[in-house]
């Protein structure tokens, strides 16, 4: 018998567990000897636990550092590398192939026909070009039409297990209080709140089949809250995809992103009350040349803030979610443009008062401008950017992460969040597009 084909796959704890569990875990013709974790910090030095590795696995798979990809393919000898994360540009999508490819072995991408899951119930999956487009207000519209059918529905998030992957398999969020159980991140939280807030059921973990068939037995209809901009775990009968004009362009030349545009049934062009027109137009013509079946939708996603007399005439510090900011590459989030509406006297540059990791999250993503990301993998992180918040020599802490900060860190300076949602501003609605899954879902009940 021949010997299997040995394999690593680089990853960033999310979408390279799930190939390895659909494609990889029972599959003897290939051995897989190592994942590689970049983008999110602390996650390599762990291991893929042998109780979700499987039989031919017993002692589980270690995760190394990408930088040590190399060395790994010389010391396994391996024949064939899977490149598993998202959020790429395709100049780098190609310089790490290269690497590979220099080595020796094999650069391969897996699509959906061999890592999509079939579900029970109808599936609507909303992806994205990019992180960071507007997918959590938009997973809340479509929740709020679905339950106005009388439809339970359930979220499923895409994978952040930065924790104890054995115990964090199958994760169920029901309450604000689950969010505590789990140890959830700042990321997490900012993902899985809104959700709770709005009454919806979330799953998310490591394993998505079990997720999904444990989501199927409460749900009608089950709803990929997909993140950064993978491709949907799920195969999806109704395919939405976020698009960004504050980014035009993106759309062709990120990884998955292009992939996203190319399956969606719907594109949403979000944001364009905040955009300028001509970009809002570059970006709905590059979609309807990738894909001219879609349905192209426009969407607003006004800003809201909570306490808006703390932003006129102040000096405020703006945070904003660090996912977006990050491997997002967007030089500016909601906070930003809220206080610029609202009429703040200065955005302070947040870089003289950093301290920890933030220095180096600073320097590893040098785009970022006069804006804090909210990086809080840890606890250590969290205390982090909670001493450089209160460092801060400013009158007001403008929050435009989706979630309320100060119920994770102690704000010291008063504070006010920053809300937005999605409106859509031409036909057809969301509303008619999801009669078919609607009906799909009555259906099934019967």
């Amino acid at each position: 018998m021949a010997e299997p084909i040995r394999v690593i796959i680089m990853g960033a704890a999310g979408r390279d567990f799930h190939n390895f569990n659909t494609f990889f875990r029972n599959n003897p013709v290939y051995k897989v000897v190592a994942f590689t974790a970049t983008q999110i910090p602390d996650i390599e030095g762990r291991l893929y636990p042998a109780s979700l590795a499987g039989e031919l696995y017993p002692e589980g798979i270690p995760i190394h550092a990408e930088e040590e990809l190399e060395e790994l393919i010389r010391k396994y000898d391996v024949q064939q590398v899977v490149f598993a994360y998202s959020d790429t540009y395709y100049n780098n999508l190609m310089h790490k192939a290269s690497r590979v490819l220099a080595e020796g072995a094999d650069f391969r991408l897996m699509g959906p026909a061999e890592t999509a899951i079939k579900s029970t119930k109808p599936v609507v999956a909303i992806c994205a070009v990019r992180t960071g487009v507007g997918k959590s207000q938009t997973t809340r519209r479509v929740v709020d039409i679905l339950r106005q059918e009388g439809l339970k529905v359930a979220a499923i998030r895409h994978p952040m297990p930065y924790g104890d992957l054995a115990k964090q398999a199958v994760q169920r969020f029901a309450t604000l209080e689950d969010l505590d159980k789990e140890q959830c991140t700042i990321e997490e939280r900012e993902e899985y709140a809104p959700h709770i807030e709005n009454g919806t059921l979330v799953f998310a973990g490591v394993d998505y089949e079990a997720i999904l068939r444990k989501a199927e037995q409460e749900a009608d209809v089950i709803l990929w809250d997909g993140g950064n901009n993978d491709f949907s775990f799920y195969k999806a009968d109704l395919y939405i995809t976020l698009a960004d004009p504050h980014r035009p362009g993106h759309e062709c030349l990120y990884y998955p992103g292009e992939v996203n545009v190319r399956l969606a049934d719907v594109i949403i062009i979000n944001k364009c009350d905040s955009a300028r027109p001509e970009f809002v137009a570059k970006v709905a013509e590059n979609c309807r040349n990738l894909n001219p079946k879609a349905t192209i939708l426009y969407a607003d996603s006004p800003m809201i803030a909570d306490n808006p007399e703390l932003i006129k005439g102040k000096r405020v510090l703006v945070v904003e979610d660090g996912p977006t900011l990050t491997h997002g590459e967007m030089g500016y989030g909601a906070g930003f443009l809220a206080a610029k509406k609202y009429g703040a006297a200065e955005i302070v540059d947040p870089r003289p008062f950093a301290v920890g990791s933030l220095l180096d999250t600073f320097k590893t993503w040098a785009h970022l401008g006069p804006i804090l990301p909210a990086m809080g993998y840890s606890e250590k992180q969290c205390k982090e950017l909670e001493e450089t918040i209160a460092k801060a020599d400013v009158d007001t802490v403008v929050v435009g992460t989706p979630i309320d900060l100060s119920l994770v860190i102690d704000i010291k300076q008063p504070s006010t969040r920053i809300r937005y949602n999605l409106e859509e501003k031409s036909a057809p609605s969301l509303q008619e597009l999801l009669q078919p899954v609607i009906k799909a879902a009555k259906e099934g009940r019967k």
